[in-house]
């Protein structure tokens, strides 16, 4: 049976301590799940930690106070885990599921009775996609992105033990490529550095793998713009949970300490109604101090008015709107919206139309059991917007600390990604990944498309499926007399040196400096790039991707397995988030193929 878990939380579990101990009186603070109760890998994150931090101002007898109800509820809990049969996970479990703890505290685990299933979660559909003739269709289009919200979802089922919970549907590929950092040169005249390599692939002996990397250029501190953020908190009764409203508040306290005198930040709430917390609060010591009083304030209940919350959050932006800055509203939410329009459809076009008043997206996912993924990524993809899943406090400081730069700051906007392959050299091919986010041909060169965000410095990793000229095998197709290989000219056919050529378009972020139409960078891609050994990027990359198709059942997965992987990503953990996906193999490995929606 599957094990779920009941955090030790909430007015319940303090009516089970105040039963089972001497009694105390004292409401567990949303910043309890902040950095000064994580579990740290390195003593060196610690350290940066402490010298950057700016934390909550939380008064010492009120630290006191928790440490010693902790104590109590900790006695309490060992308790009445005896009490129910279970085993409390936290307690000598591997550093990575400790790591991970959403409320950083013990939980509780029971046996779920046979037939109970309290998963309601959303996940769009993924077509896979299959090998395309490149004599009929020599141009792949896609939108960039640099979302990663798949990745940090799949890792909180595995050391929740709810995989059953994820469909295949919701692997999406890239996103877990792209959760990790690779060592691409740094750009130079360029916004974007490309590379790309070609080598065997590891899954099928008739087919190369072709990686491409690109490296945004990172702004240097002094030429961040200003930045003007609206914070939407949905905190209706679902926001409950420690993992939800508390996750959210305390995850803030990473973004806080990057804000200085010129940004500002306005605070939006919805649950049964929408209402505007805080507006255009400065971030000077005394701000930030008054807007994390505003933060710790918040509390859950209601129903969930999403719409009203987003139409508030945009006319909030509107109304504090920096020329020349970064505006930006930030949405903390499970996705359960049920009052107002609650139609996927129509919240889409609501944030659609804001996003083209320059206005930008960030959402911030929360939460399990009613998690909607579907709607969240839909509403990124459409709102000029990134997505993120918080599972832990130590991916908030991941996302709004160490890379709050490329979060927040957009250099690139639809930024879209074209490969026109050579049918002389290159037989088929097959992009792995980014199925929603593909694009039509024309649309690469039409501005009015929309594509995908990428922040300074931040990174896209690309992996493609080549099948070369002379190879026995077959690529499915529709056949036209009309675009046999006969049709194609004697230069076409004389190949050359160019296997394909990769493009890229964006506009830049500033609607002023676009008066000159989009931006097109190109990379030619010849034998000079082939690989007798992939490289560690691509190495790190292509077994990540192994990962992704075993878990969706990919009918491409050929000779893809789990050994193989680790065999292969061997002294590549050059980070704790690299280890840590080592670590997860076996809780992958051990959920099978994932089934259907």
């Amino acid at each position: 049976m599957r094990k779920n878990r009941w955090w030790i939380s909430g007015a319940a579990v303090m009516s089970a301590a105040l039963i089972l101990t001497a009694g105390f009186s004292w409401k567990l603070p949303a910043g309890d799940i902040g950095p000064e109760n994580e579990l740290e890998m390195e003593s060196e994150t610690e350290s940066e930690t402490e010298d950057t931090a700016w934390e909550f101002p939380i008064k010492e007898t009120e630290m006191r106070e928790k440490e010693e109800a902790m104590d109590d509820l900790e006695e309490a809990g060992d308790f009445l885990m005896g009490f129910l049969g279970g085993d409390n996970k936290a307690a000598g479990m591997p550093a990575a599921d400790a790591f991970y703890m959403p409320a950083q505290e013990s939980a509780l685990y029971y046996d779920e009775p046979a037939g109970m299933n309290w998963n309601t979660e959303e996940y769009g559909t993924v077509q896979e996609s299959g090998f395309q003739l490149t004599s009929q269709n020599p141009l792949s289009t896609f939108g960039m992105d640099v979302d990663t919200a798949s990745y940090t979802l799949l890792r909180r089922n595995a050391l929740n033990d709810t995989m059953s919970w994820m469909p295949r549907d919701g692997v999406r590929i890239e996103e877990m490529i792209n959760y990790f950092s690779y060592d691409y040169p740094e750009p130079e005249e360029d916004l974007f550095q490309i590379t790309a390599e070609i080598s065997d692939c590891p899954w099928n002996q008739e087919t190369r793998l072709m990686l491409i990397g690109l490296n945004a250029r990172d702004i240097p501190e002094e030429e961040i713009p200003d930045q003007n953020l609206v914070l939407l908190i949905d905190t209706s009764g679902s926001m409950y949970d420690q993992d939800k409203l508390p996750l959210a508040v305390s995850s803030l306290e990473y973004l806080i300490p990057g804000l200085g005198p010129e940004d500002t930040i306005s605070i939006v709430t919805y649950a049964g109604s929408s209402e505007v917390a805080l507006k255009g609060e400065s971030c000077t010591e005394e701000g930030k101090e008054r807007i994390c009083e505003v933060l710790e304030s918040l509390e859950a209940g209601g129903g969930t008015y999403g719409e009203g919350g987003i139409r508030k959050a945009y006319e909030l932006a509107r109304e504090t709107f920096l020329e020349g800055g970064n505006n930006r509203v930030l949405l903390f939410t499970d996705g359960d919206f049920n009052l107002g329009q609650t139609d996927d459809t129509e919240l889409v076009d609501l944030v659609k139309k804001s996003a083209g008043e320059e206005i930008f997206l960030s959402i911030f996912g929360l939460g399990e059991g009613n998690y909607n993924d579907a709607l969240a990524e839909r509403l990124a993809d459409e709102g000029n917007g990134n997505y993120s899943y918080i599972d832990s406090s130590i991916e908030a400081r991941r996302t709004l600390g160490g890379a709050m730069k490329g979060t927040l700051n957009t250099v690139a906007k639809d930024a879209k990604i074209q490969v026109d392959f050579n049918p002389a050299v290159v037989k088929g091919y097959r992009l792995i990944g980014y199925e929603n986010r593909a694009m039509d041909d024309a649309d690469f060169m039409d501005d009015s498309k929309d594509g995908g965000e990428v922040g300074a410095g931040q990174q896209v990793t690309v992996l493609y499926e080549l099948v070369m000229t002379g190879s026995s095998m077959e690529i499915p197709s529709a056949h036209s007399r009309y675009t046999e290989t006969e049709s194609l000219t004697e230069a076409e056919l004389s190949g050359g040196e160019e296997y394909l050529t990769v493009s890229i378009r964006y506009q830049n972020p500033d609607a002023e400096e676009n008066a000159g139409g989009s931006i097109l960078q190109e990379l030619p891609v010849t034998s000079a790039m082939e690989r007798e050994e992939m490289s560690d990027n691509m190495t790190w990359a292509a077994g990540v991707a192994e990962t992704g198709m075993l878990l969706r059942g990919s009918e491409y997965a050929g000779d893809s397995s789990y050994e193989d992987v680790r065999e292969s990503l061997k002294g590549l953990t050059s980070d704790e988030y690299r280890e840590e996906f080592v670590y997860l193999l076996k809780y992958f490995e051990a959920a099978g193929t994932l089934g259907d929606s």
